[in-house]
């Protein structure tokens, strides 16, 4: 991709903030077009602020999908709703990403008002239009139109792809004059190592989601490029907070986490576009919850 003259560039941090399940993730890989952010239907996914980079034309969005906002309770769910609401801070706009099928619930109402106490602005972009009939959009529209903090409203279908468009070229057109801050064919600022984690994490997810909680974590400890087999070995442990979370993550004869691997391994080929050989091991760290090194390996503000 050729990137356009320096004196006409624009570039801005756009924060993409909502409820757990509103489909953040989704519509940055949407956006970007291809995958950034992991997607689950499991609440809590997003952890640390990743950064997508669509660029439009002369401008240079750079997309940060925040973890769902809401009332957190234990420790890492504070980590997480801090850690949105700083990514939101330092960007230059924000979206709200909305369930059409939820509405101005009490999650919205108040991440509404917080924008608001902070002298900020959101435009507010209603997702899963498809699941919601016409008329239904109606009454929300017009409640949205009624909040302070609301200076725009788009309707999508972030998976579907309906509507995106509208809102990027809207976001592109109102960020500042200044120089790009990444080149023109990057996509993502989250390393590899950490992004290949976030992977079998995602798999992980959609393999166990009834019987794991989401405390577990995932760290590449190893990445050892192997040039003359055009592969690379990742080595990776899966943390867990109890020892009878392990059985669960083994299965019978170890057969999830043989299909966890398998299913993480040719998500990460088709990425790198080269063989990779993973290594999974699975390991208990009772008191994880407690330690700021684990927050910041996997990208939280550890809450204190």
């Amino acid at each position: 991709m050729t990137a356009p003259s320096r004196e006409r560039r624009r570039c801005g941090l756009v924060a993409i903030i909502g409820p757990p399940n509103a489909g953040k993730s989704t519509l940055i890989n949407a956006l970007v077009g291809a995958k950034v952010s992991i997607v689950t239907h499991k609440v809590q996914t997003t952890r640390g602020n990743v950064r997508g980079i669509c660029n439009r034309g002369a401008s240079q969005i750079v997309l940060v999908d925040t973890p769902g906002i809401f009332e957190p309770r234990g420790r890492l769910e504070r980590a997480l709703v801090k850690t949105a609401w700083s990514g939101a801070g330092d960007a230059d706009a924000m979206l709200l990403l909305i369930d059409a099928g939820r509405g101005l619930d009490r999650s919205v109402m108040r991440i509404l008002a917080a924008v608001e106490r902070h002298g900020r602005r959101v435009t507010a972009v209603v997702n899963k239009i498809d699941t919601v009939s016409r008329t239904a959009l109606l009454p929300l529209g017009s409640a949205l139109g009624r909040q302070d903090a609301v200076d725009g409203i788009f309707y999508i279908s972030a998976l579907r792809g309906d509507g995106v468009d509208d809102v990027i070229a809207s976001v592109a057109g109102s960020l500042p004059v200044q120089p790009w801050l990444f080149p023109a064919d990057q996509i993502s600022d989250l390393p590899l190592s950490r992004l290949a984690a976030e992977i079998t994490r995602e798999k992980l997810f959609l393999r166990v989601h009834q019987e794991l909680p989401y405390e577990l974590s995932v760290e590449t400890e190893l990445w050892t490029e192997l040039p003359e087999e055009g592969a690379v070995r990742i080595d990776q442990v899966i943390y867990v907070a109890r020892r009878g979370h392990k059985p669960i993550l083994l299965g019978r004869n170890g057969r999830t986490i043989r299909d966890v691997g398998s299913a993480a391994r040719s998500e990460l080929e088709a990425i790198l576009e080269q063989r990779v050989h993973l290594f999974l091991h699975v390991k208990v760290r009772p008191r994880w919850l407690a330690d700021p090194a684990r927050y910041r390996e996997i990208g939280l503000e550890y809450p204190g």
